[in-house]
């Protein structure tokens, strides 16, 4: 495999879509930069070449992600130049609208279905595109009803009511890579973006797909990547072949599940998946 300025045909076309860009088939100064950008995001020397190493990182483990059955094989792969983002202008907030090409391209939302899934999942946990900092302030009672493992006397409750830091470096701490309660990384590591990355381990993870250092400034994750966290999320536990499997209410429950461990705010998920669905059919 070697591509490079100059080249055409069919496995341009497919590198091309792969980027996100026009899929022409033909390798010019466009594709070469968009090559450039894709390799050093990764870790890649940036030469604009495409030879087996990028070939094979670009597509590694992609056809696992998508199961093969019949309603998949329907749905067309849309280059993400192509969505029909204007149509969600007023729908969803224009941060998050310009978020998505880039994120769509680096974590295989390939077709409306999964970004219409996507978006009603991310817009419902984050309470409209607002909240990408998780919420901590817990009172004594709540700490006992959301945490009573962590808190099983009303006296420890009571000790660490309405402070987040402490709550969260208790009950975060030595699980999901962080350190123990005295290491503060259950803080530094606490739930932000719209479907809250948490632990250590997760932020670790998330940290070899974008080119800033997120183990170091975690709070990029909030600021700079909450929707691109949340669609590592969906990419990392293969939700996208739960999405594919239609636009029905029972394939918007199952990724509920998957998303919230429930199906809490279901009605509301199902609204507006079918909102988005219909704005960027």
């Amino acid at each position: 495999m070697l591509l490079k300025k100059g080249s055409t045909g069919e496995d341009v076309k497919k590198l091309q879509t792969r980027l996100g860009i026009t899929a022409d088939g033909s390798f010019g100064p466009g594709t070469e930069t968009k090559v450039k950008e894709w390799q050093t995001l990764n870790g890649l020397a940036a030469d604009g070449i495409v030879g087996d190493g990028t070939w094979g990182k670009l597509f590694a483990g992609i056809e696992t992600k998508t199961p093969v059955t019949p309603s998949v094989e329907s749905i067309p792969t849309i280059p993400t130049s192509n969505f029909k983002l204007d149509k969600l202008k007023g729908h969803v907030p224009d941060s998050v609208i310009a978020q998505i090409p880039e994120t769509a391209a680096k974590f295989n939302i390939t077709n409306t279905l999964r970004l219409a899934h996507f978006l009603a999942q991310c817009g419902h946990e984050s309470g409209g595109f607002k909240a990408v900092n998780e919420n901590l302030n817990y009172s004594a009672k709540g700490l006992k009803g959301t945490f009573g493992k962590y808190f099983p006397t009303d006296a420890l409750a009571v000790a660490y009511e309405r402070k987040p830091e402490k709550i969260a470096n208790r009950v975060y701490s030595s699980r999901m890579g962080n350190g123990d309660e005295a290491s503060g990384e259950g803080w530094k590591y606490r739930g932000r973006g719209y479907i809250q990355l948490t632990g250590k381990s997760n932020y670790t993870k998330f940290d070899g797909t974008v080119g800033d250092d997120i183990v170091e400034n975690p709070d990029l994750v909030a600021t700079k990547y909450p929707l691109a966290s949340a669609a590592f999320f969906f990419d990392s536990n293969k939700l996208w072949s739960i999405c594919d499997k239609g636009a029905d209410d029972a394939t918007v429950t199952a990724v509920t599940k998957r998303v919230n461990g429930g199906t809490i705010g279901l009605s509301d998920r199902i609204k507006h998946f079918k909102e988005y669905y219909s704005l960027l059919a």
